[in-house]
């Protein structure tokens, strides 16, 4: 997304605990853990990067208040959590993080929120089978600019935010902070 906004830009993985921030907040707001894993991530990062602007980002899938879903791993676990979600509304909470030597300089969250339709099982064999293993890093199980768009009936919020980045807000504050032209 950055790079085809023109954002000139190195990804490195920050290469926390996921697994541990989340279980530790359990119970805590959605939007709160994923504002503490995008900052965990910027903070770490800008920390062995003196100097450079560190961008960490996160998304999280609340299916309804304090029941949280992961990526699915498996193609398995894939279908469960299509099955899970058919037919219901879920909420994709995407936060964004900017440090500078270790120090935070600007956050946002955002949410949107999703309606999937009532699919069959007939059209998730065929969904598993033509997306396959590159839905699995997602949240979700899709990638809304791709087939997975055929999973919704209803979309209320940024599409940027359900592709895991508040890219608009990001871009903002990369322009008020003057690292791009107005």
């Amino acid at each position: 997304m950055l790079t085809a906004a023109g954002v000139k830009f190195e990804a490195v993985p920050a290469r926390i605990d996921e697994a541990a921030i989340t279980e530790a907040m359990r119970g805590s707001p959605v939007r709160d853990v994923a504002d503490r894993l995008a900052e965990m991530k910027a903070l770490k990062l800008s920390r062995s990067r003196p100097g450079l602007m560190v961008l960490g980002s996160d998304s999280m899938l609340e299916l309804e208040r304090g029941v949280w879903l992961e990526k699915p791993g498996t193609l398995d676990g894939l279908r469960a959590q299509l099955r899970l979600l058919r037919g219901r509304v879920h909420r994709l909470v995407s936060a964004a993080m900017v440090a500078q030597d270790g120090q935070p300089l600007w956050r946002h969250v955002e949410v949107a929120t999703l309606t999937v339709r009532d699919f069959s099982e007939d059209w998730l064999e065929d969904y598993v089978a033509a997306c396959g293993e590159q839905v699995l890093s997602s949240v979700g199980g899709y990638h809304l600019e791709g087939l997975g768009a055929q999973l919704f009936t209803r979309i209320e919020g940024d599409q940027f935010v359900v592709r895991g980045l508040p890219l608009l807000a990001v871009l903002g504050w990369l322009r008020e902070a003057g690292e791009l032209r107005i």
